[in-house]
């Protein structure tokens, strides 16, 4: 396992820029990629994640989209690539193609019918972690769900997949901060050495106050350093400090997870257009380009959280 990569601090998971075609606009995808990599305090980033919208990516694009994050930036920082998938064979297959690649680390999305009732079969859901981690050598993060959609696993479960050697973290995106809070006991009561990385980015500072070791967030790769910055403090005990840089982020945070949430990555990329960092926000359907009514909205939260100073912005 590549010991460069630790579980702990802010992991942005990154957006992926396309040409109008449709196709990856590789320059504006290293542009983002080398902001995310220099930016202060961050620890890693997340490829193929939802973020890059990887659910419109096949399987060759997915293994280049690593391929330039490690050509890119692989050199700086560890790399955790996304594993997303309905099927265990292909789960597998693509594992190997992260591997093969040079990926640091494997963030493992459940699959969709586990929603189903995966819940009352958790033999399901270790078997899936269990092949990923006979094909490969690389530490995985399991991707925890909203319990109330089905496809979050129960405290029980995640405490089963802990037991595979491979599974070094869980990326938990509860989205209910009790939840949560019970999600990181219960693992931390097995003693293992196993991180909780948040993925509650409307309410982040709550879930590091509670004790998270680092989060995964899709909008660190607009705010990376400043999330990054947010957990400093709360680590160093300055939660006054962390409270008002909190209150600075929110207007940002409400109006890029407002509903539709649908469009939360739609509008990152609208805001990293606004702040020179690619050139176009282009998305691939089922996604559908935002209204300028709703591109003013972000220009404003983006104003209203100080964050800005490109001539797009005015």
């Amino acid at each position: 396992m590549n010991s460069r990569l630790e579980f702990r601090g802010v992991m942005p998971a990154n957006l992926m820029p396309f040409h109008e075609d449709l196709s990856i606009n590789e320059k504006d995808y290293r542009r983002h990629l080398s902001w995310l990599a220099n930016a202060p305090g961050i620890t890693a980033i997340v490829c193929n994640g939802h973020a890059a919208e990887v659910s419109s990516l096949d399987r060759d694009e997915r293994r280049r989209a690593l391929a330039i994050a490690v050509d890119e930036v692989g050199g700086i920082v560890p790399l955790i690539a996304g594993i997303y998938t309905d099927g265990s064979l292909e789960a597998a297959q693509l594992a190997k193609d992260c591997e093969e690649e040079g990926a640091s680390g494997l963030l493992i999305f459940p699959p969709s019918l586990f929603s189903l009732g995966a819940q009352l079969r958790p033999e399901m859901a270790y078997a899936h972690f269990a092949r990923i981690a006979d094909a490969v050598d690389l530490p995985m993060v399991v991707f925890q769900y909203p319990p109330a959609n089905g496809i979050g696993y129960t405290p029980e479960i995640l405490v089963k997949l802990t037991e595979i050697p491979q599974v070094a973290a869980i990326k938990d995106w509860s989205n209910d901060i009790v939840a949560f809070e019970k999600n990181l006991k219960t693992i931390r009561e097995t003693g293992r050495q196993v991180s909780i990385l948040s993925s509650y980015t409307m309410s982040l500072l709550s879930t590091f106050v509670l004790g998270a070791d680092g989060a995964i967030s899709g909008l660190g790769s607009v705010v990376a350093e400043l999330q990054a910055k947010l957990f400093d403090l709360t680590k160093q005990g300055n939660i006054e400090e962390a409270c008002r840089l909190n209150d600075r982020l929110y207007p940002l945070v409400a109006e890029i997870y407002k509903p539709p949430i649908v469009d939360m990555h739609n509008r990152m990329k609208e805001a990293l257009v606004m702040l020179g960092r690619i050139d176009k926000a282009v998305v691939r359907p089922p996604l559908m380009k935002l209204s300028e009514k709703e591109r003013e909205q972000i220009r404003s939260a983006l104003k209203k959280s100080g964050i800005g100073g490109c001539p797009r912005m005015r």
